[in-house]
Formats: C-alpha cells, structure tokens, sequence
C-alpha cells in the first residue's frame, strides 16, 4: 500500500493529475498507519503483524 501511494503521487505530480496526488497520499497515510500499528504489536485486522 505504501509503494502505490508513493506511484500514484509521482504519477500525479508529473502528470499534473490533482486525482491521483490526493489518492496517493490518502494510501501513503493508511500504509504507513497500518505499517506502525503492526509494527508495534498492535493487531491489525485480526493479523497480529503487517507488512
């Protein structure tokens, strides 16, 4: 999730796609959130990691 946030945002920034830039950074977000929680210990989703 995190890697196809970071496409889409470089995608969009070259392209000039404001669509793609927000969609970019909302997957980056949640990527990154899931990424701590499970990187903590935290389960995510019934998965006790995530990557």
């Amino acid at each position: 999730m995190i890697a196809l946030g970071v496409i889409l945002l470089i995608v969009g920034f070259v392209l000039h796609i404001g669509i793609l830039w927000t969609i970019g950074i909302i997957l980056l977000a949640i990527g990154l959130i899931l990424f701590i929680l499970g990187s903590i210990g935290h389960a995510v989703g019934g998965r006790r990691h995530y990557w």
